[in-house]
């Protein structure tokens, strides 16, 4: 027979949050909140420990202001000081205003900045980084919420349009390190993809250049942020771009003008999906040619066009019987890099790594933007992205594989771990499960964040 209660006050269930905590306030996340943000009235006082509970509830899995009472079970508060009710944090959360919101996100870039110091998260920034802008539609059902709109989304292949926010996250990377997020910004759902696009660039280099991205820059986008500000902006402060162009006549004549002996071949370590065309690609062609865009204004700019084509196959066409003229489907894309052909293609189609940044937010804090107050929910996604480069930074710090493994990953098996505690002598000793599968990650990451003896 086995029976259940609810009657130990000295166990935890997310015993991981201890060593990624005190992460954090090394990093200076305590110091950058209570410096930066300023609240009005008694639900605005220590907005440092209010961000940080919210932050440690989404570290635990929580995707709601409800779920953040996560950080009140057990003996969490022996071993947090500053634990707050999520009543007290909604409330917290509704204080804020878009003045406010942009004390938080100088926070949070303050944060990164002191991660890249205590784990090599931007590993080969010093000779290549990469920001990456990208747009994703977030769908709410509340009809109260302010800023909703409707946005355009693709799903299941067909073309609709959702209520709901349209956050626009930007990230930095490395040919050697996974994606961290460099800035966010919560947006209407009928806002264009590239609305503050340009000056949200400008943030998240500033902030590469500051995590130590002395080397080269480039920006990663797609064919929504191929705009006149986005390229001269990037011109401006000296950083190499590579955009996706949309098809208009103007690119696709200067496609159809390459000639056929340019042309490369190439194979795709893994195949591609190609939605219009309802197959997978793995073979295709690339080339290049110079291109002008934005002609004839003054935000003009001439570099390369680098064009990647795929054959149209003709699902109808009689077996043995040759098409009389080949067609092709082109995806062109507008850069400066200064790597051969092959490198710069293959680059730009490694920007799908910021897809993969969306899906861990929608997979963790942001699976709702639970409050109707809009600076409320752009708040909300502004720990979102702390909490995303803690759980990145704790990955690093458990070494090995866990450097590129995803955070719900680095959660279920580092940080939510239950644990009792004994108190002895002053210490608070936690007693982990025996033969833990995952325990030398746990160990690597506690180790490395303990404080120096003396």
């Amino acid at each position: 027979m086995v029976r259940a209660t609810f009657d130990d006050p000295n166990l935890v269930s997310c015993a991981g949050l201890v060593p990624v905590m005190r992460l954090a306030e090394q990093a200076g996340l305590h110091d950058a909140v209570a410096d930066r943000v300023r609240l009005p009235t008694d639900k605005g006082a220590n907005p440092a420990g209010k961000v940080a509970t919210v932050v440690a509830g989404m570290l635990a899995g929580a995707d709601s202001i409800d779920d953040l009472d996560i950080a009140r079970h057990g003996g969490m508060r022996s071993l947090f000081g500053s634990v707050y009710a999520p009543s007290t944090l909604g409330s917290f959360l509704r204080t804020f205003t878009h003045g406010h919101v942009r004390q938080l996100q100088a926070a949070a870039r303050d944060t990164l900045i002191g991660l890249t110091g205590r784990a090599p998260i931007l590993t080969g920034a010093d000779t290549l980084c990469f920001v990456d802008i990208d747009s994703m539609l977030r769908r709410v059902y509340g009809k109260q919420k302010q800023g909703i709109g409707f946005g355009h989304a693709k799903v299941g292949g067909y073309n609709v349009y959702l209520r709901g926010y349209n956050p626009l996250v930007a990230t930095l990377s490395t040919p050697l390190s996974a994606p961290v997020i460099a800035a966010t910004r919560l947006r209407s759902g009928n806002a264009g993809s590239s609305r503050g696009a340009a000056t949200m660039i400008a943030e998240a280099i500033t902030t590469a250049r500051a995590c130590g991205a002395s080397g080269e820059i480039m920006v990663r986008a797609d064919s929504a942020f191929y705009a006149k500000t986005v390229i001269s902006g990037c011109r401006r402060r000296g950083v190499r771009f590579s955009v996706t162009c949309r098809i208009d006549p103007k690119i696709r004549a200067a496609c159809d003008g390459i000639a056929a002996d340019q042309w490369v071949d190439i194979t795709y370590p893994q195949a591609v999906r190609d939605e219009d065309a309802g197959r997978w690609i793995s073979d295709a062609q690339i080339a290049e040619t110079t291109y002008t865009a934005f002609a004839g204004t003054r935000h003009e700019a001439t570099a390369r066009l680098i064009v990647r084509r795929v054959r149209r196959d003709d699902p109808q066409q009689i077996p043995g019987q040759d098409e009389l003229l080949p067609t092709y489907r082109y995806h062109a894309v507008f850069t400066d890099s200064p790597y051969t052909l092959v490198q710069a293609e293959a680059q730009h189609r490694q920007h799908a790594i910021i897809e993969q940044v969306n899906a861990d937010l929608i997979a963790g804090p942001l699976a709702h933007l639970p409050s109707g107050h809009f600076s409320a929910n752009d708040a909300w996604l502004t720990c979102a992205a702390i909490t995303h480069n803690l759980t990145r930074a704790a990955g690093h710090l458990a070494a090995g594989t866990w450097s590129t493994a995803r955070p719900a990953t680095i959660r279920t098996r580092i940080i939510t771990v239950a644990a009792r505690l004994a108190h002895r002598a002053r210490t608070i000793h936690l007693h982990l499960p025996e033969y833990w599968p995952w325990q030398a990650a746990f160990d690597n990451l506690f180790t490395a964040v303990q404080p120096a003896p003396g």
